[in-house]
C-alpha cells in the first residue's frame, strides 16, 4: 500500500497546490491513500466547511488538523457529520469531532488515522498524548495500518512520540512547524517516522504569513495582525510504503510551483 500524507495546508496558495497536485499525484505514484493536514486551509486558520469540501473533492481520503480547528467557529456546526474530518484526540472529554478514523484504502486494506496534539510550547491545555494515543489504539477494530499525526511544536516531543509507538504504528509524522525536517527513517520495528512534513502554502513567505508583517512584529515587539502570503506555494509531504502494517520504504516530497504562480 502507498500513502501520501501532506503537511499543514496554508491559505488559498495552499489550497490550489494541493488541488492540483493530489490528482496527479494518485495517478502517477498509483497512491492507494491520501491524508492531509487542514488545520491552517481556510485564510490560514481553521477550516469551513466550504473549505473541507474543497479539498475532499480533490481525492483527500482523511483531513487531520491540529490547534487552530476550532478557529472558524462554523466547524462546531459540522465536525461531528464528517468522519474523516479530525481533531486531536486528546481534547478535554465532551470536545467535538473524533481524534481516530478508520478508511478502506485503494487496495482494500482498512487503515486507521489518528491526530494526537503535543503540549509542549502551546497554548491549549491537552490532556497526556502519549496514554491518549495508547487509549485511542485500544479501541481501534482490527485493521491492516495504523497512521498518526503528532501536531506538536517540540521536537523533542514528536521524536518521543515515533519510539513511543515503534511497532504499534505503521507510520507516524509530524506536522505544525510548517517547517519540513529531513530525518526520515524507519525506525527499528518498522514504523516510518519524519518530524515535520512542512507546509503546503506561499513560500516567499514565514511559514505561510506575509513576510513583512512578520518583520514588523519582530522588530516592533507590537501586535500585528498576521495575514497568508500570495504568490507561489509549495507542496511537503512523505509517500510511504507500507506492506503487513509496517513501512519498507519512505520517500520525502517537496514540490514548487514556478515563480510566476
Amino acid at each position: 500500500m502507498r500513502v501520501l500524507i501532506l503537511g499543514d495546508v496554508v491559505g488559498k496558495p495552499g489550497r490550489r497546490v494541493v488541488r492540483a497536485a493530489v490528482p496527479r499525484l494518485r495517478r502517477d505514484r498509483d497512491l492507494d491513500l491520501v491524508v492531509v493536514n487542514a488545520e491552517n486551509a481556510a485564510g490560514g486558520n481553521g477550516l469551513t466547511h466550504e473549505v473541507a469540501d474543497e479539498l475532499l473533492a480533490s481525492g483527500i481520503d482523511v483531513l487531520t488538523s491540529g490547534n487552530h480547528i476550532f478557529d472558524k467557529s462554523e466547524v462546531l456546526a459540522f465536525i461531528d457529520d464528517v468522519p474523516i474530518l479530525l481533531r486531536p484526540l486528546n481534547y478535554p472529554p465532551g470536545t467535538p469531532g473524533r481524534g481516530a478514523a478508520v478508511v478502506e484504502a485503494r487496495d482494500g486494506t482498512a487503515v486507521a488515522v489518528l491526530n494526537v496534539s503535543g503540549r509542549a510550547f502551546l497554548p491549549q491545555s491537552y490532556d497526556d498524548p502519549f496514554r491518549g494515543i495508547d487509549a485511542a489504539l485500544a479501541a481501534l477494530p482490527p485493521v491492516g495500518a495504523v497512521i498518526v499525526d503528532v501536531h506538536a511544536e517540540a521536537t523533542s516531543e514528536k521524536v518521543a512520540l515515533g519510539w513511543y509507538l515503534d511497532g504499534r504504528a505503521s507510520l507516524v509524522v509530524g506536522t505544525h512547524t510548517h517547517v519540513q525536517t529531513a530525518d526520515e527513517w524507519i525506525l527499528p520495528q518498522g514504523t516510518g517516522y519524519l518530524t515535520d512534513l512542512g507546509m503546503c502554502g506561499p513560500y516567499r513567505s514565514v511559514i505561510g504569513v506575509r513576510t513583512d508583517l512578520v518583520l514588523e512584529k519582530f522588530l516592533t515587539q507590537r501586535p500585528v495582525r498576521f495575514e497568508t502570503a500570495t504568490g507561489p506555494a509549495q507542496l511537503c509531504g512523505l509517500i510511504a510504503t507500507i506492506e503487513s502494517g509496517r513501512t519498507v520504504s519512505l520517500e520525502r516530497l517537496y514540490e514548487r510551483e514556478p515563480s510566476g504562480g
